[in-house]
């Protein structure tokens, strides 16, 4: 036997000696192990079918699929012209009887080449937007492929995409937020990115994009902000205009909120920032630059008088339905501003000229600035609407359009004052409310309407004084309405709770809610238009109504816009007829007697409450009548440079800030039973046509509350507070027409008030820490030298 035959000898005895040493252990032999995984399925199965040649093998099948069906999408994709948003078009507004308004022009767009755009400038908006602009092929694949998911995951939309894909979506696409059009968006932009250079696709970006106060294009947008053409801009407001471009209306600064204004300079701090990063802009030059703040708004042509202010008001209310069905913000003004919408308004003709014609002779003909400082702060707002339909028929934004921008019928930076109350004789109602002894809370109820008296149960200390520091001893609720009496109105907050009736407020249509004790005595802004809202519903017996201006508006590429402005019940019939009965006394025998007397007596069925909020900054009349409710709001804003008027704290009013109305027009101080309780009346009067035979329909079984008692008087009351009345009042069940508060009933049952008196009459003074009314940002609060809230 040779060495080698020898040596496989002895390897196959080694072997043989392994195996049966492996049998013994338990353990079988490696090569009977590859024949156990030959014959089984098991894990090894899955990992023999899950190879990694496999599985590279089908992710580089799937990306020669997706290569393949991309360069078929790039074949068949062509550069198509230009959108429908990107030509010039306008907007028609009409009456609703078909006449026109205003049209709103042909869309504010100038384009202008490059070399009119200071480089800098044009710098601004790649370090804003896209700062690898100059070097990439117009497309961002990861930006885009997150705009996909997010639309596919119904995220919204979401930035990431490149100067050329912007340019792209608004010169030859749209705003919509589908897969498709952000494929088309992706190819069309590698085409033009091939075929136009990088200054002319930033010259189509700059000049296509919408920048707010229906400026498309920065020239128009260098004239709507800043008052001069493209080439006079500098770094610093071409910085602005760039970070404008992502939030149009947030960013807007003559509107922007505290926020807003943090984070728009916040944004310009980063445009200047990424400019010096390029090598773009000089670090020193950078460090002493500030921000400059852009012009307020300029009216746009065709808007003055009224139209300025049905026109915002319409468009405010489409955005705002565009908004409801998916638009962001921005997209839903892009989509008006395009041009192209026949709007149609609930505006009556000759019901705006009535209301014209009243607020003339009853307010602006009376004012002489010449004569009266003050008078240059006065600002009017009045919406009137028909609570059947929720049609605004008549709105009135102030003097003119092209003199005030701002429309005083829908802003809401003014309190309401007095006018709140009926809400909490609502929420009393609705909720089945008791005063602090367990009395429920009716017209007839009694209450101490002692001035400066203590809240009792309240969850925060509050004691306000009535108007003029007057008391009214014991009084009832109905009275107590019918003047305006703080202190039972503050009471009865504390009785129903702040909470239900905040709730109330909200169910009603109000906004700005607290749970303050302030709020009883309307310390919240709202405006004329919510207002109206609030009592058009108690008007329409509970059901609620959300004023709408706009009748329809209809666009050929787009679906109509229709508002629904009738609701479902919000607070029970009972609830809103009752209040309704009460405020009818406020026009008969209290604060409201302006409307319901001398010419205007027997001429329509009218009920109402007036309000004058604190330090005279506002006075109100909010009326209405079965077939028209309307609110008339009466503001003291300082005019541009601050007239020479001071604010309520003492300081220098500077432009827009809240000052007294007192000496208006002649008339000392301005209450809500003064100018617009005039201006109510006579535009109630002229739009009925001289008048009208409607009455109310009420559900309700209250009325009038009783006469006082006797001992009751105008001058405070010199009895110990803890002594009950030696004639307790009696309540009569009132009927759906409410007398007359001057003869108490002689029927009905009787509620005799308890020794303590309905609300618990205190004993001690005031807390040093009570609340008082509000007063303007940055007063001391609690003078108790001011005139108190009516």
């Amino acid at each position: 036997m040779g060495r080698a035959e020898a040596r496989r000898a002895r390897q196959r005895g080694g072997e043989r000696r392994a195996a049966a040493r492996s049998q013994s252990d338990g353990i079988r032999p490696r090569g009977a192990r590859r024949a156990a995984r030959g014959k089984g399925g098991g894990k090894g199965g899955i990992r023999r079918f899950f190879t990694w040649k496999r599985v590279l093998g089908t992710l580089f099948g799937l990306c020669l699929l997706a290569m393949g069906g991309f360069v078929a999408l790039y074949v068949l994709v062509p550069v198509p012209v230009a959108n429908e948003q990107a030509q010039q078009q306008s907007n028609v507004y009409k009456y609703a009887d078909g006449s026109l308004i205003t049209r709103t022009g042909e869309v504010n767009r100038e384009i202008v080449g490059l070399d009119r755009v200071p480089k800098d400038v044009q710098k601004t908006f790649v370090a804003a937007e896209n700062k690898t602009f100059y070097k990439d092929q117009g497309i961002d694949l990861k930006g885009t492929a997150r705009g996909v998911f997010n639309t596919l995951t119904g995220k919204g939309k979401q930035g990431g995409s490149t100067i050329t894909q912007q340019y792209v979506k608004n010169y030859y696409l749209n705003q919509d937020q589908t897969v498709t059009r952000k494929l088309k968006e992706l190819v069309i932009s590698l085409k033009v990115d091939q075929k136009q250079s990088k200054d002319e696709i930033l010259a189509g970006y700059i000049n296509t994009s919408y920048y707010g106060r229906g400026a498309y294009g920065i020239q128009a947008a260098a004239q709507a902000y800043y008052g001069i053409d493209a080439e006079e801009l500098t770094v610093e407001q071409g910085a602005y205009l760039a970070a404008l471009l992502q939030a149009p209306s947030q960013y807007d600064w003559a509107v922007a909120s505290p926020a807003s204004k943090k984070l728009v300079e916040e944004r310009w701090n980063y445009v200047l920032d990424n400019m010096v990063e390029e090598d773009w802009l000089d670090a020193g030059e950078r460090s002493g630059m500030k921000f400059d703040k852009p012009d307020k708004p300029k009216p746009e042509a065709g808007k003055a008088g009224q139209a300025g202010y049905l026109v915002d008001a319409a468009d405010q209310q489409i955005v705002a339905e565009l908004m409801r069905r998916g638009d962001t913000r921005d997209d839903a003004e892009a989509k008006l501003k395009a041009g192209g919408w026949t709007v149609t308004l609930n505006i009556d003709p000759e019901k705006q000229k009535a209301l014209q014609n009243a607020v003339d002779a009853q307010l602006n003909d009376k004012l002489d600035t010449d004569e009266r400082k003050v008078d240059a702060a006065v600002q009017a707002g009045v919406v009137s609407v028909d609570p059947k339909t929720g049609a605004v028929i008549a709105l009135y934004g102030g003097e003119d359009y092209l003199k005030h921008y701002q429309s005083n019928a829908t802003r809401d930076d003014y309190q309401p004052g007095s006018t709140f109350k009926p809400v909490i004789l609502a929420s009393a109602l609705e909720n089945d409310a008791t005063t602090q002894d367990g009395t429920p809370i009716r017209a007839g109820t009694v209450y101490d309407g002692t001035s400066g008296r203590p809240v009792e149960g309240g969850e925060k200390p509050y004691a306000p004084p009535n108007e003029g520091k007057k008391d009214y001893g014991d009084i009832t609720v109905q009275r107590a309405m019918d003047h305006s009496v703080n202190s039972v109105y503050a009471q009865m907050g504390a009785d129903v709770g702040m909470d239900r009736v905040a709730q109330t407020a909200s169910d009603l249509g109000m906004q700005k809610i607290t749970t303050e004790p302030a709020m009883t005595l309307g310390s919240m802004g709202a405006s004329p238009m919510e207002m109206a809202g609030v009592y058009a519903t108690l008007d329409n017996h509970g059901k609620k109504v959300t004023p709408s201006i706009l009748k329809s508006a209809t666009h050929k590429d787009r679906e109509k816009v229709q508002p629904e402005p009738l609701g479902e019940q919000v607070v029970q019939r009972t609830t809103a007829d009752s209040v309704t009965s009460v405020l009818q006394g406020v026009v008969n025998d209290g604060t409201g007697s302006v409307v319901g007397s001398g010419r205007y007596a027997g001429k329509y069925e009218a009920a109402g409450k007036t309000g004058t909020s604190d330090n005279n900054v506002s006075a109100w009349f909010a009326g209405y009548t079965p077939e028209m409710v309307t609110v008339v709001g009466m503001f003291g804003e300082a005019p541009e440079g601050g007239g020479g008027l001071k604010r309520p704290g003492g300081a220098p009013a500077g432009s827009g800030d809240h000052v007294s109305l007192a000496g208006a027009g002649g008339d000392g101080k301005i209450h809500g039973s003064g100018f617009p309780s005039r201006i109510w009346a006579a535009y109630t009067l002229g739009a009925l046509n001289g008048g009208s035979d409607a009455e109310f329909d009420l559900d309700t079984d209250m009325g009038a509350g009783v006469e006082p008692p006797p001992s009751a008087t105008t001058e405070p009351e010199s009895a110990d507070p803890t002594e009950t009345p030696s004639a307790p009042p009696t309540s009569q069940d009132p009927t759906t027409a409410p007398p007359s508060t001057a003869t108490p009933p002689t029927d009905g049952p009787t509620t005799v008030p308890p020794t303590t008196g309905p609300t618990g009459l205190p004993t001690s003074p005031a807390p040093s820490g009570s609340w008082t009314i509000p007063t303007e940002p940055g007063e001391e609060p609690g003078n108790p030298d001011r005139p108190a809230r009516e």
